[in-house]
Parts: structure tokens; C-alpha cells; sequence
């Protein structure tokens, strides 16, 4: 009798497995934003004479827009699709077992119960295309920007594309190829994988240096398990420094060990977004689950200083688990001359303004409760002056200006901005 209990019950846990997997492999019922593509527009007839306008980009990771606003008068400019090729893509997703659960599971456990569209995205030299990551597609591709064209369409190893960097000069596309452990450079000029580094367990941020001579990476390891209990699960989680012509690994570091040797323990050491200054001298490190960041000491390779923000009342008993993909705070950027830090406080609803020397702060508050607002990135200005924070949860940006420590400007975009880059473009 027991044994027959026993067969049961793995019978029915087996058939309620393959009915979640079964659902988990679906394609959602979804409509997406469109917008018409102009061939007659494309990247050829668009002439010199038309002059590079700045702009700033957005990324919409859960309508797969990119939203692109003036950054003196803040209006939109213009909106592109980051995938008018989705049906393709969905249709290719969709035919084959291994690839919709790997989709099925990004949009549930990574997308809050969205497929990720657009993560990162970056303008062309050139002004006439936008390369972009799209996470649950797995690729990268190159968007003529004025006829809305797909040009070429790199594929990443592994089931994801995540964050991404471009070379000073424009010629070399980053992309985290989140599921191989490794980062790969793309030729933008013909979507060719040229290089590539190891990396850890889901890697992550990508920086380039001033001189585009060196890469700050970080991978972030397995987010989904966030106990500190769990901490052998999550994998390996590094700090590199690596060469931008030989993508070799200069420098590999285990944040954890610089945290306890600098006698400032944490429950973990992955490095979500960080910030560096200008003369390389100094990173600020934002930790998995922890509420404010580090000051890393890149030439001495050793933490010198942290910072806790406050955390609301409401967050207080806040546990590993209620934390976004492990995130306490996600989005930190620097001021032009380096004197002021920008804290995007996910967990928290506000955005934090830092005097770097002595550390004092001020909020702003976004949202009543602090898990609405969500804001996700910081990325300043080209000048220097402003910050341009994504408020992810309420579908707009906000523009702070780091001398008043205000919000000047707010621009609504699409639905779950992350990634905010500057560039340039040629619009016709």
C-alpha cells in the first residue's frame, strides 16, 4: 500500500511538472507596439550633409521600444522597434522544446512575467544605426535608425544577451552572453564575433576605459538564488580587468575577500552596475542585496570606504528573496568632474545624490510605496551635468541635475526602461 502511495504521488508530481513546463513553453498572447519601416529611408540615402543630432536612448525591455528624446528640451524625438523581426524570432523561439522553455523561463523568472526585449543599446560613429542587445532572442543586431531595418543579426552563445558596451572609436560592439560565461566583441561594421573572455557565472556590466585600452566586467552569478544560505549555488561571481585588443584577463577578483579584508563583510560579492572614475584610480561597487556600495581602490585592489543608504520603514524586514533578481540597488553613474554620485535605489523608490569625498547624501523620493517606482539605471549626461535615471516601474526617466540634487525633467518612454545611453544620430 505504501509503495503504491508512493508511485502515486510521483505520478501526479511528474504530471504536474510536465503541465508547468508545458505552460512555461507557451507563447504568451501579446501585442507589441509597431511602427512602419521606410526601405526608401535607409542607411544609403541618409547624406553627410545631414548633421549628427545628440540624443539620449532608452531601452523598453518589456515592449521592445527604444525610445530616443532630445537631452536639452527632453522631448521625443522619435520611437524605433528594437525587433521588427519578432515574429521571426518568436516563430524560431517557439518550434523547438529547448529554446521556448529557456524563453518561458527568462520571461518568468527574469522578466517578472515579461519576455525581455531590448536590454542595451548603443548609437553607430556614423549616426545612422543602433546596435542593441535583446536578451530573450539571444543576439545583438545593427537597426538602420531612419528606416526602422534590421542590418545584420549576430546570434550570442548560450540562451541570452544582456549588458553591453561599445569601443571609444565605435567599432567594437560588448555584449554578456549570459548562459556561456563569457563576453563577446562584434564588429559592428559586419556583425562578425571577433573576440571574446571568459568570464564567471551570468556575466554581466561591461566599461570600457577613456582610453579604450582596457574592459571592467563584473558577473553577477546565479541571481535566482538569493539566501545566503545558498551562496555555493550562485556560482562564480568576479571583478576583471581585461585588455581590449587581446581580450585577455589582466586582473580577476573576488569581491568577497576584498570585503573582509577591508573588515566590511557581506553576505555576497557580486557586483551589479559600478561606476569609474575618469583617471581609473577608483570604481563604486553596487553588491547583490546590499542597500548603498563600495569604493574599490583599482590601484591598490583593495575596498576603502562604503556607503549604507537608508532603507524606508516599509523595507525594513525585506528578506533575500523579496530582492529584484538579487538587486538592493541597481544604477550608479558619476558626474562629469567626478565629484557627485548618482544611486539608483530599486528597492527603495529613490534616487540618491552623493558628494563623492565626504559621502553626504540627499534622496528623492519616487514613489509612496518604495517597490513601485523601480528605478534601474543611472547614466549621466554627455556634459556631465545631469543624471538620467530609468524609472523602470513607472515607465518614464527621470533627469536630475547633480548640482541642485532635483529632478529637472521627466520623460515618459515605454514600458520597463532600463538601459539610458547617449549617442548620435543622422534622422532623415
Amino acid at each position: 500500500m505504501r509503495k503504491k502511495i508512493i508511485v502515486g504521488t510521483l505520478l501526479i508530481g511528474f504530471l504536474l511538472l510536465g503541465i508547468y513546463l508545458y505552460n512555461l513553453g507557451q507563447r504568451p498572447d501579446r501585442a507589441y507596439p509597431s511602427f512602419p519601416l521606410h526601405p526608401e529611408k535607409n542607411a544609403a540615402t541618409v547624406h553627410d550633409s545631414i548633421p549628427l543630432q545628440d540624443v539620449v536612448l532608452t531601452g523598453n525591455n518589456w515592449d521592445g521600444v527604444i525610445t530616443i528624446f532630445d537631452p536639452t528640451t527632453f522631448k521625443i524625438i522619435k520611437k524605433v522597434s528594437a525587433m521588427p523581426d519578432r515574429e521571426e524570432r518568436f516563430e524560431e523561439i517557439y518550434s523547438g522544446l529547448k529554446r521556448s522553455l529557456a524563453s518561458g523561463f527568462i520571461r518568468e523568472y527574469v522578466g517578472e512575467g515579461n519576455d525581455q526585449l531590448v536590454d542595451d543599446m548603443f548609437t553607430s560613429n556614423d549616426g545612422r544605426y543602433i546596435y542593441a542587445s535583446r536578451p530573450s532572442f539571444a543576439d545583438v543586431v545593427a537597426i538602420d535608425v531612419n528606416s526602422g531595418q534590421i542590418v545584420w543579426r549576430t546570434q550570442v552563445e548560450g540562451l541570452r544577451a544582456d549588458h553591453s558596451a561599445i569601443s571609444p572609436d565605435g567599432k567594437t560592439f560588448l555584449v554578456s552572453a549570459s548562459t556561456a560565461r563569457k563576453v563577446h566583441a562584434i564588429d559592428v561594421s559586419t556583425g562578425e564575433i571577433i573576440g571574446s573572455f571568459e568570464s564567471g557565472d551570468q556575466p554581466h556590466e561591461n566599461i570600457y576605459s577613456e582610453d579604450g585600452k582596457k574592459i571592467f566586467h563584473a558577473s553577477i552569478g546565479k541571481v535566482l538564488f538569493a539566501s545566503p544560505n545558498l551562496d555555493f549555488l550562485k556560482g562564480d561571481r568576479w571583478f576583471q580587468i581585461v585588455d581590449a585588443n587581446t581580450y585577455e584577463v589582466i586582473r580577476r577578483v573576488d569581491m568577497k575577500e576584498k570585503l573582509e579584508e577591508a573588515g566590511f563583510d557581506w553576505i555576497d560579492r557580486a557586483i551589479r552596475p559600478m561606476a569609474i572614475t575618469k583617471d581609473e584610480k577608483f570604481a563604486y561597487l553596487q553588491i547583490s542585496l546590499f542597500h548603498g556600495f563600495f569604493e574599490y581602490d583599482i590601484e591598490h585592489d583593495k575596498i576603502t570606504r562604503k556607503l549604507d543608504l537608508p532603507i524606508p520603514e516599509k523595507n525594513k524586514n525585506l528578506s533575500p528573496g523579496d530582492h529584484l533578481l538579487a538587486s538592493g540597488h541597481h544604477g550608479i553613474s558619476l558626474s562629469g568632474d567626478d565629484k557627485t554620485i548618482c544611486v539608483a535605489g530599486t528597492m527603495d523608490g529613490y534616487i540618491a545624490i552623493v558628494d563623492r569625498e565626504t559621502f553626504t547624501y540627499s534622496t528623492i523620493k519616487l514613489s509612496d510605496d518604495p517597490k513601485e517606482a523601480k528605478p534601474y539605471w543611472a547614466t549621466s549626461s554627455k556634459d556631465g551635468t545631469k543624471a538620467y535615471v530609468s524609472i523602470s516601474g513607472l515607465d518614464k526617466v527621470s533627469v536630475v541635475d547633480y548640482a541642485t540634487a532635483k529632478v529637472v525633467a521627466e520623460v515618459p518612454v515605454g514600458n520597463h526602461p532600463q538601459r539610458v545611453r547617449n549617442g548620435q544620430l543622422r534622422l532623415k
